[in-house]
């Protein structure tokens, strides 16, 4: 099984941290689009043409059989396209948690941490309004303008992103919120922050885990048979940070390399 995965930056690599897990037997491709990093700052229209881009640049280079959009603000813009223009691929979305965010919360307050672009689209805005039904909770929605550039400089334990994050969170913690979703794959890195912040009772919901799950379940349906080692290669468009995929993965035998596309 080929699959492929993307992201504008380093946030993915928490989604393929996951598939690492529990995914065997395949080879594993990643994008990260920092050249046009971050999404949440472009149009939905830059933004779907960029995804249908490295599509096909993941298949007619690798030959893939699934996808992964691994991205909140991508799946809102390109999702529903990518299915419709891909059909015989196998392909996989990013969306906030809010539903298991909705089953866990004890004080009905849910903070929901996205980019600008994820909490303005269509996706999310559905979403929310479909899951209303469950439970009547209140969504406290922080956009987190330059937290992205933050994490993809490596700059996850500093006093300027401690800093951001306070100034979000402590609303939040004053109307006592118990349960926040993590709405970008970035956020994971910077859990830890957050919980210094909000205190450790605090309870994060972030996607990596399911969709890892979704993979294994669909590609298994294919025929895919789950055992032998994960080939990972890591492609990148313009500059990253070297050591931040190491310490996101703890995979030394990873392949890195920069491409056009």
């Amino acid at each position: 099984m080929k699959v492929g995965v993307f992201d504008s930056g380093l946030g993915g690599l928490t989604v393929v941290s996951s598939i690492q897990k529990i995914f065997k037997g395949a080879q594993l491709f990643y994008i990260a689009d920092t050249a046009y990093a971050p999404y949440g700052e472009k149009t939905p229209e830059e933004i779907l043409n960029r995804c249908d881009s490295i599509t096909r640049y993941l298949l007619e280079n690798h030959g893939i059989e699934a996808l992964i959009v691994a991205c909140n603000t991508a799946t809102s813009a390109a999702i529903k396209h990518l299915r419709e223009k891909f059909p015989f691929l196998i392909v996989i979305g990013t969306e906030p948690g809010v539903k298991p965010a909705i089953l866990n919360t004890k004080t009905l307050n849910i903070g929901v941490l996205a980019t600008p672009r994820t909490l303005k689209g269509d996706k999310y805005q559905i979403l929310v309004n479909e899951l209303s039904s469950i439970k009547k909770v209140k969504l406290h929605e922080q956009a987190c303008v330059g937290l992205v550039e933050q994490i993809e400089k490596g700059e996850i334990d500093t006093k300027e992103t401690f800093d951001m994050l306070e100034k979000w969170l402590e609303p939040m913690k004053n109307d006592n919120v118990d349960t926040i979703v993590l709405g970008c794959t970035h956020y994971p890195l910077i859990d830890f922050v957050i919980k210094k912040i909000m205190g450790n009772d605090i309870t994060l919901i972030e996607t990596g885990d399911a969709i890892a799950k979704r993979l294994k379940i669909l590609s298994e349906e294919k025929g895919h048979i789950n055992e032998g080692p994960l080939k990972i290669n890591v492609c990148h468009t313009g500059e990253i940070n070297r050591f931040m995929i190491d310490k996101i993965l703890n995979n030394k035998n990873i392949e890195v390399r920069k491409c056009a596309i």
